[in-house]
Formats: structure tokens, sequence, C-alpha cells
């Protein structure tokens, strides 16, 4: 038998093979092209940085703007990078869209609400939630993991942080299901939820602004530094932002965590046991999480960057004003940086990859997702021992997009089980 010769001329990216398993393309990129040039499905020309260290030193450079508005955006390129209806809604104020010193003075006063305290009392509620989305199937002995558990968690939980009322938080799950249903598709019915939001929110910071509760936004209605506070406008943007990017995150960090853990039982099991009282690896949870993050992660690139003047990244130089995308799917699996990148492995301790980016654009929201990301597979794991894929892995089909990489569905199955039996106890 003769070895496969070498692929000379890159592969082909943005296509449905691609976003079932896009490592084998990200590998060759990192060897033959580790920053290359590339026209994606939406018609703009950008270039992907695919290697550790130059996707490390793409996430800190200043010279690289996150603000479209900044400089002379590419003709192909107009209205065509960002969150669709961003724009019209007049939401671009948030922290993925600007760049210092506003960013610093939003994050300051974003911080000041959105802290590590307010996230560790939430652990009680994230729990409370968990378990109810598991009562509602665990007597069934099948579920769709995305639509009946993943997704409705951060959904729940972000909306009760917010503060959004229950009786209005089934609006915000149509909405965010319409931006994860069309993300890869027509921009339109996204837009189109975006404004919905846009107008709930701004009617919502009206009402806290009057009658102000122990949420996160009347803490960004609160906030302030030496006598700056947060314009309605900010507010909004930045409630909308913590929505947006704080849901999708988990529900693909939920989903593809479990199915990394599904394909790769020894790693499961391990898991299982770390688990149980007296365990022999009682931190494994903290370290899988992290692993899962770097081995098959949420956010397969990081969000648009647009380059302010003329620059050098990987040996590449690169004109002002093209749009910059830092794949970090592929930086994480860089042999350069990670041994046996391809392989899962809970315990993996030198393990800082940027799964939540690098730099002043760090997610405010990782400990949120951290938690959540626990909370969900400890308990799934625990409630439902034997849990396991239905069908087979071939048929899965990951959602197309840009940004995020996340399955479309996750059937699975297991033995049935009511509330209040010993199981769920």
């Amino acid at each position: 038998m003769t070895d496969k010769p070498a692929q000379r001329t890159a592969p082909e990216l943005f296509t449905w093979e691609f976003a079932t398993d896009p490592y084998p393309a990200y590998a060759w990129l990192r060897e033959h092209s580790p920053v290359h040039r590339t026209t994606l499905p939406s018609g703009v020309e950008a270039w992907l940085v695919t290697r550790y260290a130059d996707a490390k030193q793409a996430l800190a450079d200043q010279r690289l703007s996150k603000n479209p508005a900044h400089h002379d955006e590419p003709a192909h390129a107009k209205g065509k990078t960002g969150i669709p209806g961003e724009r019209k809604a007049e939401l671009m104020t948030h922290l993925l869209n600007i760049d210092p010193p506003d960013h610093t003075r939003l994050r300051r006063l974003v911080s000041k609400a959105f802290t590590p305290r307010r996230v560790a009392e939430f652990a009680p509620r994230v729990q409370e939630l968990t378990d109810q989305l598991i009562d509602g199937f665990a007597a069934e002995g099948e579920a769709d993991l995305i639509h009946d558990f993943a997704f409705p968690l951060p959904i729940y939980a972000i909306c009760d942080l917010l503060g959004v009322p229950r009786e209005d938080q089934d609006d915000f799950r149509d909405w965010a299901g319409m931006m994860i249903r069309h993300g890869g598709g027509p921009r339109g019915g996204v837009a189109r939820s975006v404004k919905k939001m846009r107008g709930y929110l701004a009617e919502l910071i009206h009402r806290k602004r009057n009658d102000p509760g122990d949420d996160l936004i009347s803490g960004l209605i609160r906030a302030s530094d030496h006598g700056e506070h947060l314009t309605e406008n900010e507010a909004a943007a930045m409630a909308f932002i913590l929505l947006f990017a704080g849901f999708e995150t988990t529900v693909n960090l939920i989903g593809n965590g479990t199915y990394a853990l599904l394909t790769h039982p020894e790693q499961r099991e391990r898991l299982q046991r770390s688990l149980a009282p007296g365990a022999d690896e009682p931190g494994l949870l903290e370290t899988g999480i992290e692993e899962l993050l770097r081995y098959d992660g949420p956010v397969e690139l990081a969000t648009w960057r647009f380059a302010t003047e003329p620059l050098t990244v990987g040996g590449q130089d690169i004109a002002a004003g093209d749009p910059v995308l830092v794949v970090l799917a592929a930086a994480d699996r860089d042999p350069a940086r990670f041994d046996e990148p391809d392989t899962l492995d809970l315990s993996r301790r030198d393990n800082q990859h940027l799964g939540y980016g690098h730099g002043i654009h760090y997610c405010l929201g990782a400990p949120l997702a951290r938690l959540e990301g626990q909370t969900a597979l400890a308990t799934l794991l625990t409630r439902l021992p034997d849990l396991r894929l239905a069908g087979d892995p071939a048929d899965l089909r990951w959602r197309g997009g840009l940004i995020m990489r996340g399955l479309r569905t996750l059937p699975v199955e297991f033995t049935p089980h009511r509330e209040g039996s010993d199981e769920a106890s």
C-alpha cells in the first residue's frame, strides 16, 4: 500500500463537508499557508490566521481594529461583517466593536456590574435550571440535547441574570432561535430578530431606570466611574451582546463538549468517575472544560478585525483596511504549542487555549460560560450515566456559519427515569 500523496493546493473551505470536520484543512493551512487570503461565502475577502503564535499576536495587536467605522472598509465587505442588523438597530457600541479608549471606558464600567461575585452567586440558579431541563426529558429515554437542553439553558440563565421577567423570556428564546437557525444563511431573519430585541431592551432599560432591581441591566444603569455612566444606547448594546455572545457560545460548549465525550468513551468514563465522592481525579471537571474548549470549542473564528495600517502577521504583508479573522480552532490545535493537539486529554495542564480570546477583548462572560458548561456536563453525566448517541455520528449536521461552531441537533438515548427517583436525587 502506497502513502497518499500530500495535498498540494489549498483545501476547499466553508463547505458542508468542511463544517463537519475543519481540522484537517486547518492543519494544511498552518503548514503551507498560515496567514491565508480567502473569499468567504459572503463574498468578503479576508485573511485567515491559523498558527497559535500568530493568532495570539493578532488578537492583541491594536493595529487590528474591531471597529469597521474607523477606517475605509473594503467595498466588498460593506454591510457583510458583524452581526446582521446591529448597525441599523444602533447596537454597535458594545465591546466587540470598539477600540481603546472607548473600549477601556466601557469595559471598566461593565466590569463593575458583571463581577465574578455576581456570577458565583448565580451558581444555584444555573443548577436549578439545569435540573429542571433534565426533568423535562429524563422520563422519555431520549432527547435532542441541543433543542431540549444546550439551547434553553443559557438563554434562560442570561435572561435571569439580565433581569428579563420570566413572562418575557420565551420571546427571547424565539429571537435567539432565529439567530442560531439563520446565522449561516439569509441575514434578514437575524436582522428582524435583532430589531425586535433592541426595541424590547430599550423599553426594559427605561423601566429599570425607574424601578431598578438586583439584576445585571440595573447594574449596568447604575455603573459609574469618575462620574461617567453608560448611555442608554451603550447599555442596550451591552445587554444585547451579553445575550447574543453569551448564549450561543454556551450552547456550543455544552453541545460540542457532550459530543466529544460521547465519542471518546474512555475520557467520558474518567470524568464520570471523577464526579463521585472520594474520586482519584477530583479536579478533572475544571481541567476538562478547558480541554473541551481547546479541542472543539464553541467559537471557530474570532470576530472581525480590520487593519488600520499596513502590517505584517506571520511573515505575510496585510494592507490597510483588509479584514483579518483569527482562526481559534486552528490555533488551538497547533502542534507547535500543544503536545498531541488532536488528542482529547481532560487532564491536560499546559492548556493556555484561545477559546475565549486573548488581550483586551478576552471574553468578559467566560466565567459564566465555564459555570454553565461545568454544571451542565456534570449534571448530565451524573443523572444520565448511560447517556449515549442515538444514531451514527456521520449523520449529525453542523450549523453553517463563520464565527461559531456547533451542532444542529444531538440526539441521545439513556435509561429513562422519573423525577424523584433514586437516579434523579
